[in-house]
């Protein structure tokens, strides 16, 4: 019996030593892999009829933190976030253009202004009154540039908020699945770690898009939820909607139902990229650029476009404008309607009375744009009184700018907005990137130290050829007694 019991003791040493060589080529071969969670084999004295019986595997389990799994994963969803934000602050920047670009809108507002001090010096050169024309012309469709890309940033978003709902029903579908596979091996003596392994990486995708909450479940199933209280999967996935629009205009918000928001389970939620149950990840910052930061933008490229045809538009200005027309600058060819400035800056352009290509004539920039025939070539009057108004310092009606400006200077203005909020955002993203980097590292410091591991496995090697002499020894003993 007690040579009986000499060989299972070693039979079962021998087992373990081979199920913790497995483990440990498993963690070395690893070590580089994203998501996968250091493994350790757990061992037991088996006892048998109150007696030692060798050594019991209890289980392979997978080494995480999950607190700072947690804080990654927040990092990383507040990075997004900010990514979003910074990328499109930034382009709407470069379309405006910095001071000193050629094709900045400041750069734009001065060579107008230079080119009506130029033609009122030569009010008779047909040439420099087309430099103003031009000028102007150059003017209006940067405004409208400005309106144009912003309206496809919501439209981009809009696009890729589609995608990304998409994206994450079909991640919180792969998780229900593999919650449901690990659940199948729970108590058993398979090794449910791999796919352990699968469902961190999907979740790691989840919580870029959406922040996220883990909590555990029996049978090594989990249930997800964000911070804001928004059950994403416990035991079922939870089915996000959303409804992709095709186009979108200045006009189209998410108030007035022209475009969607989301639904959980088909019961509608808020978006605000601050409070919304789902805020604080990427699809967040998408709503923000959508719903927020571009009309936003909007807003104030109305008021400058707002502002440049006010200045024009002055009877003062311009005697030989009647009641109700509209002065250089006009709103798509009509004279302004404050009530309907929403979308100005991608409608303001250059009155046709002096687009000869329209049928206008240059000499009304220097005559009237009501005059019926040229007048006095020499007189720069108008030419004078139009330079005048547009470096005169005034409040705008519209945007919130509560400082009286120049039109140049409402333009740098506008810019001024613009980058100080790019700068903001950068540094927040900055900080995000700063922090996710220190959390991936202290990650990786908890993962697989392969030289740890190479010390395991000579201690597995000794321990099996430790079991190995244990059974060769009972098997010299058995040979010798049964040579008696």
């Amino acid at each position: 019996m007690s040579i009986s019991s000499s060989l299972t003791n070693a039979l079962s040493g021998l087992t373990a030593a081979t199920r913790a060589a497995e483990v440990v080529s498993s963690n070395i071969s690893n070590a580089m892999t994203e998501g996968y969670g250091k493994r350790e084999l757990q061992l037991s004295s088996n006892v048998l009829q109150g007696r030692g019986s060798g050594v019991r595997v209890d289980g392979v389990a997978r080494q995480t933190d999950p607190i700072l799994l947690g804080n990654r994963r927040g990092a990383e969803a507040g990075l997004a976030n900010a990514d979003v934000a910074a990328r499109f602050l930034s382009d709407i920047e470069s379309v405006i253009g910095l001071p000193g670009d050629p094709g900045a809108l400041t750069e734009r507002m001065t060579q107008f202004e230079s080119s009506l001090i130029e033609a009122a010096s030569r009010p008779d050169a047909p040439s420099r009154l087309q430099a103003v024309f031009q000028a102007a012309t150059r003017t209006t469709q940067h405004l409208n540039t400005i309106s144009d890309k912003l309206q496809a940033e919501r439209l981009g978003a809009d696009r890729a908020i589609a995608r990304s709902v998409d994206e994450l029903n079909t991640a919180l579908g792969r998780v229900a699945e593999l919650n449901a596979r690990i659940a199948q091996f729970d108590g058993t003596s398979r090794d449910a770690s791999s796919l352990v392994d699968q469902r961190q990486r999907v979740i790691d995708g989840i919580a870029e898009l959406v922040p996220l909450r883990e909590v555990q479940r029996q049978n090594g199933m989990v249930a997800l939820f964000t911070p804001g209280g928004a059950i994403l999967l416990d035991g079922k996935a939870a089915e996000i909607g959303f409804v992709a629009v095709n186009t979108v205009t200045p006009d189209m918000t998410l108030g007035s139902c022209a475009l969607s928001g989301l639904t959980i389970n088909a019961q509608p939620i808020s978006v605000d990229p601050e409070t919304g149950p789902l805020a604080g990840g990427g699809l967040a910052g998408l709503f923000q650029v959508r719903d927020v930061l571009a009309p936003e933008m909007q807003v104030r490229a109305d008021a400058v476009a707002r502002d440049l045809i006010e200045r024009f538009a002055d009877p003062a200005v311009d005697a030989t404008l009647g009641p109700g027309d509209p002065g250089l600058f006009t709103d798509a060819g009509s004279a302004l309607v404050p009530a309907d400035e929403l979308g100005l800056a991608g409608r303001i352009s250059v009155n046709a009375l002096v687009d000869p290509a329209a049928g206008g004539a240059y000499w009304r920039l220097r005559d009237g744009l009501g005059a019926a025939v040229p007048g006095e070539v020499g007189n720069a009057t108008l030419l004078n009184a139009q330079a005048d108004a547009l470096g005169a310092e005034r409040i705008p009606a519209s945007g919130g700018f509560a400082v009286a400006r120049s039109g140049i200077g409402l333009s740098g203005d506008f810019l001024s907005g613009v980058s100080v909020s790019a700068n903001d955002a950068a540094m927040r993203q900055g900080f995000n990137r700063a922090q996710t980097d220190t959390l991936v590292a202290a990650e990786l410091r908890d993962g697989v130290d392969t030289d740890d591991e190479l010390q395991k496995l000579l201690i597995v090697e000794r321990a099996f050829a430790a079991n190995a002499r244990v059974i060769a020894t009972v098997d010299d003993m058995i040979q010798t007694l049964l040579g008696l």
